[in-house]
């Protein structure tokens, strides 16, 4: 039973992650925008988040926990966001290619936070020093009463606010596209931006905002991951180019619906980590148990091909330029 638990707390705080990267991509994709810098963008939240912390907790005797809290989020969104803002500008205003300038994105985003990360670490004393305490135990704080209420308090109510969080968000960006003006419009932007132009969207300012907010969001999937699973160091071990590659994988398995991408997310943490409970298994055998997410995404891509329903697939303009003068 208790490891059982421990699969199940593992598979929520590792979904919680991927989660946040995917959230992010889902409202990007809604406009038309593929962005393929989801690992990227959650390097650069990740980094500032910690930066943000690493300066706060050092320059002051005795940290404010909202203050650890509010400084790590707003690090986080507004560098991440930034990155989106760039990849916005290359796409939307200079009209590169989206997936080439996604890919980039991903390079200069985990090369630009292992930098920093380094230097950080330089900082603190040295390789693997630098542990923002405070902020992170902020960060990680459960409920202690709910916590404490047996094997449903250890489920549901041993993790920090973030992981619940990544719940709340899903639940509004699905009540937003389908209940919200704008979020109807930012979906018809995604479908046919030269009809949405021609209806008066302003079609532009959707995929900026889109891109750059979904952005932010992806980013708090680095943070998260910083400040929760890692315990508040940083880590220059791929993990989190690999987690925003499972996220990007997510938006398809959820078929771009954020409420699938919550139970998705936490499917793919239990995948992953299944391996760990499972006694004797090889080495060769516990890598291949970490394609499972992988091969699962594929799987239901392929149903989901053969079903042939329009809601199910991605929208219609998905990685195209929009051309106004072509309309």
């Amino acid at each position: 039973m208790n490891q059982l638990i421990a699969l199940f707390q593992d598979a929520i705080v590792f979904g919680t992650v991927i989660l946040f990267g995917a959230l992010g991509e889902i409202l990007t994709q809604k406009s038309g925008n593929l962005n393929l810098g989801v690992p990227g963008i959650m390097y650069l939240g990740g980094i500032a988040g910690l930066m943000g912390a690493f300066y706060y907790e050092n320059s002051v005797e005795t940290p404010n926990k909202l203050l650890c809290i509010l400084i790590g989020l707003v690090c986080s969104f507004a560098l991440a966001a930034v990155g989106g803002l760039v990849y916005s500008f290359l796409t939307i205003t200079l009209r590169a290619n989206q997936n080439v300038t996604g890919l980039t994105l991903t390079i200069f985003g985990s090369g630009f936070a292992n930098f920093f990360g380094g230097s950080l670490n330089k900082l603190a004393g040295g390789v693997g020093q630098i542990h923002v305490e405070a902020t992170s135990a902020a960060f990680r704080a459960s409920a202690p009463v709910l916590s404490e209420m047996g094997v449903v308090g250890k489920i549901l109510f041993s993790y920090g606010f973030m992981a619940y969080a990544a719940i709340l968000i899903a639940f509004l960006m699905n009540r937003f596209f389908n209940k919200s003006a704008m979020g109807l419009n930012l979906r018809a932007v995604g479908e046919n931006p030269g009809t949405a132009d021609a209806a008066g969207i302003d079609v532009i300012r959707y995929k900026y905002l889109a891109t750059c907010i979904g952005a932010g969001i992806s980013g708090f999937g680095g943070l998260y991951y910083t400040m929760d699973f890692i315990k508040g160091t940083w880590g220059s071990d791929g993990t989190i180019e690999k987690l925003g590659w499972l996220a990007v994988a997510l938006v398809i398995f959820a078929t771009w619906k954020p409420l699938s991408a919550i139970w998705g997310a936490y499917l793919f943490g239990v995948l992953y980590w299944a391996y760990f409970y499972i006694e004797g298994l090889t080495r060769s055998s516990q890598e291949i148990f970490k394609v499972v997410p992988y091969v699962v995404t594929i799987l239901v891509l392929i149903f989901v091909s053969f079903r042939k329903k329009r809601e199910n697939l991605g929208p219609a303009s998905l990685g195209l330029s929009y051309f106004r003068e072509e309309r």
